[in-house]
């Protein structure tokens, strides 16, 4: 049977039959785990991604699995794009009870997108702060928002030049959205007038998707410790379906019914750095966000 993030993430008996949930960046990796675990709940899995015979692969297996799935294609670098996802995923349901903001990006050379941003800022936080402002009267009461974060953010120093790619460095970019991640999270859970939002880290997942877009140094990198035996690299080396498990607890679990804000890591609730508590800096960078993406929230 292989392992199932469900069961590790002791949700097995959680039954989602009846509830919609959508998955950014399901065709692979972390987001596929965690979309394939919400169908087994009996969840109607909206399923995101880029690469539609990838997509289809995956909604297939929901609905081989007894779920319900819908495929959508969206580059998340677009902010038009992502007003389109969630206007198809709009067109589909009258609600929406779970958001997992999944997909992200990991990019070697500074690139601006269309809109004038880092992509990697663009991709890993505008296009979630744009998705959930656009999906989030879909929301119950009851709903809930997840966001994949990284403990990279731990190398963040809160600052946000994301109009220019000057001595461009691409972990640092990627630790910038991260801990925009969970800031954004942090604000998110402030506004919302009842769904939740909690963010977490999925570990170290080198056999993710994520990485296709890296420098050749890392994908040669993360590629050898994707292949090494696991009891070589068990405890620092995660697999995508181990990755999935902190996604799918925070997405059904009841444990976290009345939990708003929060990080975790491991099904556990952990403490992010210093910058990425800061309340003053996450209601800076949610203005910050509306300036550059247009949108304003309530």
């Amino acid at each position: 049977m292989g392992h199932r993030p469900e069961v590790e993430a002791g949700v097995e008996d959680c039954d989602l039959t009846g509830e919609t949930a959508l998955v950014t960046g399901a065709t692979s990796g972390v987001g596929r785990e965690t979309a394939l675990a919400l169908g087994r709940l009996g969840a109607t899995v909206f399923v995101h991604g880029r690469d539609r015979d990838a997509g289809r692969r995956v909604a297939s297996e929901i609905d081989d699995s007894g779920g319900e799935s819908v495929f959508f294609s969206a580059d998340l670098a677009e902010m038009e794009r992502v007003h389109r996802l969630a206007d198809e995923v709009r067109d589909r349901t009258e609600r929406l009870d779970v958001l997992v903001n999944n997909a992200g990006g990991h990019f070697p050379t500074g690139e601006l997108t269309s809109d004038g941003v880092e992509k990697t800022f663009a991709v890993n936080h505008l296009a979630p702060f744009v998705l959930t402002h656009d999906l989030h009267d879909h929301l119950p009461r009851d709903g809930r928002v997840v966001t994949v974060a990284s403990e990279v953010h731990r190398r963040a120093d809160g600052a946000f030049d994301v109009t220019e790619i000057g001595d461009y460095d691409g972990l640092g970019a990627y630790a910038r959205s991260k801990v925009a991640n969970i800031l954004f999270t942090r604000e998110l859970a402030r506004r919302l007038d009842g769904p939740t939002a909690n963010c977490c880290h999925p570990g170290f997942v080198p056999s993710s998707g994520l990485w296709r877009d890296a420098s050749l140094r890392v994908r040669l990198g993360v590629g050898v410790l994707a292949r090494l035996p696991r009891f070589l690299t068990s405890g620092f080396v995660n697999s995508p379906a181990e990755g999935a498990e902190t996604s799918v607890y925070l997405a059904a679990s009841p444990e976290v019914d009345t939990v708003r804000g929060a990080y975790f890591s491991a099904c556990e609730r952990a403490e992010p750095s210093s910058t990425a508590r800061d309340d003053t800096r996450a209601r800076k960078l949610w203005q910050s966000s509306e300036d550059l993406t247009g949108v304003s929230w309530p």
